[in-house]
């Protein structure tokens, strides 16, 4: 199959916060790739990588970067695909690279998740995917149906050392 999201990452030391959303958009069966791109080190690659990657049919990127992150920014500068940006805490606890995301000037957009929430960053893009692909979306309100399972089960688990807590 034929990638339809991106993960591009500043660093390879990225990986493990990405396995995260790599292992979400498996889950999803949704076809993606992975690569190693730096704004200031590979800016050609990532020239090359950010104009073609409509073409290529990629749908949504996944950008993540940390400290200075401007990976997200400048492939967002060089493509109309949505980009979603993920921070990584790699200094400053990861605010500086969550606010070099998030504060794009106006026409360049970049949806921003939370710092190292590689998990969200795979489900904002699956939701955006689910849009126009109904099977997608139906994989995923049983992925949401799921959560909430796990939270009603969690309820009745706390409900249970409650009881036992107080008849003791």
């Amino acid at each position: 199959m034929k990638a339809v999201v991106s993960i591009i990452m500043g660093s390879t030391s990225d990986l493990p916060i990405l396995r995260k959303a790599a292992d979400f958009l498996e889950e999803m069966q949704v076809p993606f790739e992975m690569n190693a791109l730096s704004a200031h080190r590979t800016p050609h690659e990532v020239e090359e990588f950010a104009t073609g990657a409509a073409e290529r049919g990629i749908k949504v990127i996944i950008a993540a970067a940390g400290m200075a992150a401007a990976l997200p920014g400048v492939i967002a500068a060089l493509t109309t695909l949505p980009v979603i940006g993920l921070p990584i805490d790699s200094t400053l606890h990861g605010q500086d690279a969550l606010l070099s995301i998030v504060q794009m000037p106006p026409g360049i957009p970049v949806a921003t998740v939370g710092i190292n929430a590689g998990l969200n960053a795979a489900i904002l893009a699956v939701r955006m995917l689910a849009v126009s692909d109904e099977s997608l979306a139906e994989r995923y309100a049983v992925y949401c149906a799921s959560l909430s399972k796990k939270i009603v089960k969690a309820n009745a688990d706390l409900a249970a050392i409650n009881d036992y807590k107080f008849k003791v």
